[in-house]
C-alpha cells in the first residue's frame, strides 16, 4: 500500500498518484484510492450523477460494511479500479479510518492512496501503509509545513526552474532522501487538461516507476 501526501496545496499529489496508479496497473491489478477529491478529473473521468456516493458516504455511515466498498470502484481500465472520494462533508472518526486501513490493507491488489494534505486524523491509514511518499516542490512554506507532519519514507520532488532551493537543501530539510526528481512539464498539464493522463501517460511521469 502507497500513501501519497502532500504538506501543501498545488503540489501535484494528485497527478504523482495517479501517474503512479497508471503505473501500477500495467503489471498487476491495482487499486486507486481517491482521498483528496481529483482524481477523476485528472484521469478524465466522467463520474454519472446517478452515482455519487464514495469512501465519504461509506465513512459516513454508523457502521461501514466491509462488502459496499468494492461496490463504489469506477473502472478506469480493465487493471485499474478508482475508488471516488464521494461528497459527504462529515468528518470521518478515527475508527472508521482504522477500518478502512485495515481492509486495504488486506486487499489482494496494489493499492495508491491520493491522501492529498495530511491531517493528524489520517495517522491510521498512514501507519498502515507499506510506504508514505511526500510529493512537494522546492519551496520554503511548502517544507516548513511538511516538517510538521510525520517523516515520510520517500520524497518526489516536483523541480521547477528559477527555484532557490534544490534537491540537497529539501533533502537536508526533511531528513530523507529525495527521489525520483519530476521535472516540471507543461505536458503534463496539457494531458490532465485534456483528459488524455489514462492514455497518453507523459515521460516525464515514467520516471515514478522506481517507487512501486
Amino acid at each position: 500500500m502507497l500513501s501519497f501526501v502532500s504538506a501543501k496545496g498545488g503540489a501535484g499529489c494528485s497527478v504523482v498518484a495517479a501517474a503512479c496508479g497508471l503505473l501500477s496497473a500495467r503489471s498487476q491489478q491495482t487499486l486507486l484510492v481517491d482521498l483528496h477529491g481529483e482524481l477523476p478529473d485528472v484521469l478524465g473521468l466522467e463520474i454519472a450523477e446517478t452515482r455519487p456516493s464514495g469512501l465519504a458516504e461509506w465513512l459516513a455511515a454508523p457502521a461501514p460494511l466491509p462488502d459496499t466498498l468494492r461496490r463504489l470502484e469506477v473502472r478506469v481500465s480493465d487493471s485499474l479500479a478508482l475508488l471516488p472520494a464521494g461528497e459527504t462533508c462529515a468528518r470521518p472518526r478515527p475508527e472508521q479510518w482504522r477500518v478502512l486501513a485495515h481492509l486495504l490493507a488486506c486487499e489482494g491488489r496494489a493499492v495508491v492512496i491520493d491522501v492529498g494534505l495530511w491531517v493528524q486524523s489520517l495517522t491510521p491509514l498512514l501507519s498502515a501503509s507499506d510506504r508514505t511518499v511526500l510529493v512537494t516542490r522546492p519551496c520554503y512554506l511548502a517544507l516548513r509545513a511538511a516538517g510538521r507532519g510525520p517523516r515520510p519514507d520517500d520524497v518526489v520532488l516536483v523541480s521547477e526552474p528559477g527555484r532557490a532551493l534544490g534537491v540537497k537543501e529539501v533533502g537536508v530539510y526533511l531528513g530523507v532522501d529525495v527521489g525520483p526528481i519530476v521535472k516540471w512539464d507543461p505536458a503534463v498539464a496539457r494531458a490532465v487538461d485534456a483528459g488524455l493522463l489514462a492514455s497518453r501517460l507523459p515521460r516525464t511521469l515514467r520516471s515514478l516507476g522506481t517507487l512501486l
